[in-house]
């Protein structure tokens, strides 16, 4: 059975370009919307505003097919969950995974229920949910409420978990690493990127070894793993009860990949640090004015962390650095409008609107 997506102009499913490197096999019905592939941007205006030793690139997750990196991994969960009979899946989220969940269980045919932290997810991502016919349920609680439900119930009953603790999501979103390998050439010296329930750094940096281990790159990058301040478990060194920032994919007080995070940044040579919501909002700006990339807030994180440590002085010589911008800007539209200058009301007379934009 042959679930994916015919190819487009050139685009064929993520498992099928990595087939080697994931557990698939031939017989394996793959659920695919065409998700990665996605766009390294050289940032160099960036660059130059940041650090002028960088060559900054921007891995830009946001366009794939529901708008965040999540697809790369769900095309995993799905297709193995599909391969083993199951015929529901669920998951808790602070929305993108919901996302992607609901999408691929849709193109699977499957039932999907998300438990989402009521009032701590962005509109743009519910949406997403309720229209690819997921079950969506508000916990009156905060994300590591709605994992515990989530975990409690697939102990119970059988139902296919679809949280980054699923070991398919892991080996699907590795493939980040591969796509940035194959355009470069090489692995960048540096790969920063934002940590919430710290799957994504423990999938690239499994992608990065994988590679290197295959012979297909001559070096590894050191991990740059950036939490929000508010919600810092790992740099604090013990979970945060009541995890707050504006960064609501990021908002995560026990990650669950918490073991496999420290061991990418331990093992490469990395660090994971803070960045408060005041820097992750100015890169977010600097983002879409200065390079024309709508992000997600929490995506900003890694681009906010760089500018962080340049400032510092921690990049000592020229270095290619790849940021990942893990969702799309319109994910959260409302924080977009709030954090920007507000619109002009004028009447449509050419003399007062000319004089305003100063012709």
């Amino acid at each position: 059975m042959q679930l994916q997506a015919p190819s487009r102009a050139g685009r064929i499913p993520l498992i099928e370009r990595y087939r080697e490197y994931l557990p698939v096999n031939d017989e394996s019905p793959i659920v695919s919307l065409l998700e990665g592939d996605t766009p390294l941007i050289k940032a160099d205006r960036l660059s130059r505003a940041i650090d002028p030793k960088l060559s900054i690139y921007l891995k830009y997750e946001g366009l794939n097919p529901t708008g965040s990196f999540k697809d790369r991994g769900m095309t995993m969960a799905i297709t193995k969950a599909v391969e083993e009979g199951s015929k529901a899946v669920i998951c808790a989220s602070t929305g993108n995974t919901a996302a992607a969940a609901a999408a691929y269980s849709a193109r699977a045919g499957l039932t999907c229920a998300v438990l989402l932290p009521k009032g701590e997810v962005a509109l743009g991502k519910v949406s997403q949910s309720m229209m690819h016919g997921a079950r969506v349920i508000a916990v009156t609680g905060n994300f590591d409420d709605a994992l515990r439900v989530v975990l409690e119930i697939t102990e119970k009953y059988p139902v296919t978990l679809v949280n980054s603790l699923n070991p398919y999501r892991i080996e699907g979103q590795k493939t980040g690493a591969f796509e940035i390998c194959d355009v470069l050439g090489d692995a960048p010296a540096f790969h920063a990127i934002p940590v919430g329930n710290a799957g994504n750094i423990t999938a690239y940096w499994k992608g990065y070894r994988e590679y290197y281990e295959a012979g297909k790159i001559a070096r590894l990058p050191k991990m740059l793993g950036f939490q929000a301040a508010g919600a810092a478990p790992i740099v604090r060194g013990r979970p945060i009860q009541n995890p707050e920032t504006i960064a609501t994919a990021i908002r995560i007080g026990n990650p669950a990949s918490w073991k496999t995070a420290v061991a990418a940044r331990d093992e490469s040579g990395g660090t994971i640090d803070t960045v408060t919501d005041d820097e992750i909002v100015d890169a977010y700006k600097m983002l879409a004015s200065v390079e024309g990339v709508f992000c997600e807030p929490a995506s900003a994180a890694s681009v906010a962390g760089v500018r962080k440590l340049a400032a510092a002085g921690y990049f000592k010589e020229p270095a290619q650095v790849v940021c990942v911008l893990t969702g799309h800007g319109l994910k959260d539209p409302n924080r977009a409008v709030k954090v920007s200058p507000p619109f002009m009301e004028l009447p449509p007379e050419i003399d007062t609107i000319a004089g305003e934009l100063g012709l």
